[in-house]
């Protein structure tokens, strides 16, 4: 996941309560990695938040969406100091969010970023350690070990 994620693109929040500030957070964290207005990405990972919840279950969600002029995949991460409702299947508050910003015309790579981050979340002991890191630098050295372990 690493190689998706710019260590700059996390962001320990304690001021977000509702899904559109998380939405807004992320489009700033991704913003400058894209070329695309933060409100643009903000908006994009609403509208596609109104086709289902991209809540993952076990207080993770996934919000993603593609956009025209993105270069490549870009992902940030957001953990949330409250959580908040956001409609997951299994009724759990969210707390971490890994977003997915990818190009309007990358479906294959599009689906192996979501795969990859979606069997991430579910390793119960990685879900621990991240939210166990004490800061964004932690959590960054916990996603490149992982990287350097699969290698």
């Amino acid at each position: 996941m690493r190689n998706l994620l710019e260590s700059g693109r996390i962001s320990f929040e304690s001021g977000i309560t509702t899904r559109k500030q998380a939405f807004d957070r992320i489009g700033e964290l991704l913003a400058e990695a894209t070329g695309v207005p933060a409100p643009e990405i903000a908006r994009v990972l609403g509208e596609r938040e109104q086709l289902g919840t991209t809540g993952f279950g076990g207080g993770t969600a996934i919000p993603h969406g593609r956009l025209a002029g993105v270069d490549r995949m870009h992902v940030a991460i957001l953990r949330l100091q409250n959580p908040v409702d956001w409609q997951a299947m299994d009724g759990v508050p969210v707390d971490l969010l890994v977003a997915l910003i990818g190009p309007d015309r990358a479906s294959a790579d599009y689906l192996k970023a979501l795969a990859l981050i979606s069997r991430t979340l579910r390793e119960e002991s990685m879900l621990r350690k991240l939210r166990g890191a004490a800061d964004s630098a932690a959590l960054w050295a916990l996603v490149a070990d992982r990287e350097k372990a699969a290698a």
